[in-house]
């Protein structure tokens, strides 16, 4: 009989230690969550939010709490190609990067239904509306200062929903074919004045030269001899079989009173 017994208090027990294992497989894993330094779980008890949590190990009544997982590390999103009309008037497509990550996780989760989504529906709209603001030449040569005001404007509207925008950067700014060679007879047509420009304020750099010397000859006349002289030199330097006769330069002085 007492052998019975036994085995009968063996039986019960081992079924109660199955059981025990049984609920601890299933209801540990919902009990206990473990997170990164980069994480923190916004905790939600019978749907009444209690807090974010985190890093390190976190608690949960199985059943009654539920969390949801953030990850607070900066993350990028490709801005899809956008077509735009320039202030004036030019076509173009333009695509942009955008960074930004999670600085308030309860906000991420409670007041937007999904922040990347959102985030990458703004992005979009901002970048057709400042882009198209700006003038063709703004758009390529100031590129710094429309990305700058980008992620302001961008920024300023993510900010109730507890996201950062850190940066945006415009990647390529694509033209018409047609445009594309307008702007290159444009950049010859400006390559040509400035080298006429070059050209004529050394023509006038070297008639005032010119001047100059004229003055100081009329003024001191053995100046003309000097360089009379100075000439004869160079040219029998260079032209050996050339012979010279030297001829005073009096005979010359009607000529330069007239």
């Amino acid at each position: 009989m007492e052998t019975l017994i036994s085995m009968a208090l063996r039986g019960g027990l081992t079924s109660v230690l199955v059981v025990v294992v049984i609920l601890a497989i299933f209801i540990l894993p919902q009990a206990v969550r473990i997170l990164r330094e980069y994480e923190r779980g916004v905790i939600f008890r019978l749907g009444k939010l209690q807090g974010a949590k985190g890093p390190g190990l976190i608690l949960l009544i199985p059943m009654i709490d539920k969390m949801v997982k953030m990850d607070l590390r900066v993350v990028t999103i490709d801005v899809p190609k956008q077509e735009i009309m320039t202030r004036d008037n030019v076509p173009a497509t333009v695509d942009a990067v955008i960074y930004f990550r999670v600085v308030d996780p309860n906000a991420a989760v409670v007041k937007v239904e999904n922040y990347w989504k959102a985030t990458s529906l703004i992005a979009q709209t901002t970048l057709r509306s400042v882009l198209g603001q700006s003038a063709l030449d703004e758009l390529l040569s100031q590129r710094d200062v429309i990305n700058q005001k980008l992620q302001e404007i961008i920024d300023k509207q993510t900010e109730p929903w507890g996201i950062k925008v850190t940066s945006v950067e415009t990647k390529e700014v694509s033209l018409p074919d047609s445009m594309k060679r307008a702007m290159a007879k444009q950049a010859e047509a400006e390559r040509e004045r400035r080298a006429k420009i070059v050209n004529a304020e050394g023509e006038f750099q070297a008639a005032e030269k010119m001047v100059q010397a004229a003055g100081l000859i009329a003024r001191e006349p053995i100046a003309l001899q000097l360089r009379y002289l100075q000439t004869m030199r160079e040219m029998a330097s260079e032209h050996n079989t050339t012979t010279f006769l030297p001829l005073p330069i009096d005979l010359f002085s009607a000529f330069l009173k007239k």
